[in-house]
């Protein structure tokens, strides 16, 4: 059955008022004129509910366990990521408007509001998919929708030398890191592999350690007994309601947490996570978005702005705070990888900067000219 017949078949349906049966279904096939069997029965009921309850058209996508995002650029084209970059699928839909019936059930289901007063939505589904959806005309080339799946598995950092993002010496590093409680960042773009990394990292900690994790929406799964988690929300439609992040991270800090740890910093909440980290939370760390290591202090600069610090105190605050940047990239082919690590270093000048300690990619890491000031933080007792 094509999808105008299928959309025949759910208003007819539609029209009993009630919850269908098999027999329901067979009996609207009658009415419009179309073959009726057992097994076709069965197949439209399992397509019923893909449209009415699921991801529709994406179901599959979502539940291909190699598939970390799908988005959909309007009713022609559907990508997925596998590890390798976006892939185009076969995947499509008959117009934008089953793209956006679509976009608007994810919505609903998240809990959020999805109209055209309100175009776009930031949500997380029950089985933990974070949904993203702008509708058109706001979004060309029609609705678009994004959704990143949650890992079936946490990955350890054995796992993620397995499989090539970081050597065995750079693992050695990260490790030492997480055992010396060096306070950290790790940077990259969207989609490098910052919350697995993190993840992986937050997995090393000691077991009789408390970690407070502050996110916008949960996507860290550590492997870590002690793990106490705090969601941002969003405000309802009236506007009311709403829980930011600088919010959560000031709650962290009054739950006797051994490390805060802050998902994703975005904006004014970083000013409270630098802050944490010079009240003696040693050990915390979190993730940030930036090209490359000597973009962070400028990133973090911006976003400590936003809650109307100022540069100076900024920079003052970064030297206090943090120590160590882990940076990741995804190559050509799209593989995530540890780039490199870099140290903060404050100048005379009172501002911050990174300097390369050392670069992961090769065979072999090459040190750069903070390698020993890295080394004094990993072998400090």
């Amino acid at each position: 059955m094509t999808d105008p017949d299928l959309e025949a078949l759910q208003a007819n349906l539609a029209a009993l008022g009630r919850p269908f049966t098999p027999r329901d279904v067979a009996a609207a096939l009658r009415t419009l004129g179309a073959a009726v069997s057992d097994a076709r029965v069965r197949e439209l009921l399992d397509e019923l509910r893909r449209h009415s309850t699921g991801a529709g058209p994406l179901d599959s996508l979502l539940r291909d366990p190699g598939v970390s995002d799908v988005v959909v650029n309007g009713p022609d084209d559907v990508f997925v990521d596998r590890g390798v970059g976006l892939e185009k699928t076969s995947v499509g839909f008959v117009d934008d408007e089953q793209v956006r019936r679509l976009a608007i059930r994810l919505a609903a289901a998240a809990g959020r509001r999805l109209d055209d007063a309100s175009p776009f939505v930031d949500g997380r589904l029950p089985g933990g998919v974070r949904v993203h959806a702008v509708l058109a005309p706001v979004a060309s080339p029609g609705t678009c929708v994004s959704l990143r799946v949650p890992a079936a598995r946490g990955f350890t950092l054995d796992d993620l030398v397995a499989a090539g993002s970081v050597g065995t010496e750079g693992a050695g590093l990260l490790a030492s890191i997480v055992a010396r409680r060096v306070p950290f960042l790790i940077s990259g773009g969207t989609g490098s592999g910052k919350t697995t990394l993190l993840a992986a990292l937050l997995g090393l900690v000691p077991a009789a350690e408390r970690i407070v994790l502050v996110e916008d929406a949960r996507e860290l799964e550590p492997a870590h007994p002690h793990c106490v988690r705090l969601e941002g929300r969003p405000p309802n439609s009236e506007g009311a309601g709403a829980i930011t992040l600088t919010t959560l991270v000031r709650q962290a800090l009054r739950m006797r947490p051994d490390r805060v740890v802050l998902g994703e910093a975005r904006g004014a909440e970083v000013i409270d996570l630098l802050t944490a980290l010079n009240t003696g939370h040693e050990g915390g760390c979190g993730t940030i978005h930036a090209n490359s290591v000597v973009d962070v202090p400028a990133r973090l600069e911006a976003l400590a702005s936003l809650g109307g610090l100022g540069r100076e105190a900024c920079h003052a605050q970064i030297a206090a705070a943090l120590r160590v940047v882990i940076h990741l990239r995804r190559d050509h082919a799209g593989r995530r990888k540890v780039q490199q690590i870099g140290v903060f270093r404050r100048g005379a000048d009172g501002l911050v900067e990174v300097e390369t300690a050392v670069v992961l990619e090769g065979t072999e890491p090459t040190w750069g000219p903070a390698a020993e000031a890295l080394r004094r933080l990993v072998e400090s007792c």
